[in-house]
């Protein structure tokens, strides 16, 4: 799995309200929780991010509730893949389970700009900022998350393990 795209940056403590805030909370479509993205924080993300964007973020990105809406949000919206020093736990998982690429590495996140060109294989854990040529070492995803990423999230590997059975 390889993702590249323009980073986008923020903060630390990034929580899930300000991710899909919840006045929007009354669908689960993901199309409609894109338009919506980050709004607060970042009110022209939704029409600057392109697909295969990739957010980079500060300690404790996705803290706050434990909604599943966020990483929906961040992945419908064209993100990829997020970086971050560190993550909620509950959005760690949540992510995982909508197929939202992410890892943590303190050090790319201090040295990636916003704006800068991004890449990431996911299968070794390398980071790139093409930008600036520098490359950091990540965690590579163990085989099984590496699955639901690719699947597209938990249900989708659960439905074509399923299907392959029958």
């Amino acid at each position: 799995m390889n993702f590249e795209g323009k980073a986008f940056r923020y903060g630390r403590d990034v929580d899930t309200d300000v991710i899909i805030p919840a006045r929007y909370l009354n669908t689960s479509d993901p199309q409609e929780l894109a338009k919506h993205c980050m709004e607060d924080l970042d009110a022209t993300f939704v029409e600057r991010v392109k697909p295969g964007d990739i957010i980079v973020a500060d300690e404790n990105f996705g803290c706050g509730s434990s909604r599943e809406h966020a990483p929906i949000a961040i992945k419908a919206a064209g993100v990829d893949a997020v970086i971050a020093k560190s993550f909620a736990r509950i959005f760690y998982r949540n992510a995982i389970n909508t197929g939202l690429a992410i890892m943590e590495c303190p050090e790319a996140v201090d040295a990636i700009s916003d704006g800068d060109d991004v890449k990431v294989d996911a299968e070794s854990g390398t980071i790139t900022d093409v930008t600036t040529g520098e490359t950091f070492q990540a965690q590579p995803f163990p085989p099984f998350i590496a699955e639901i990423i690719q699947s597209g999230g938990l249900v989708n590997r659960w439905k074509d393990k399923l299907g392959k059975e029958n």
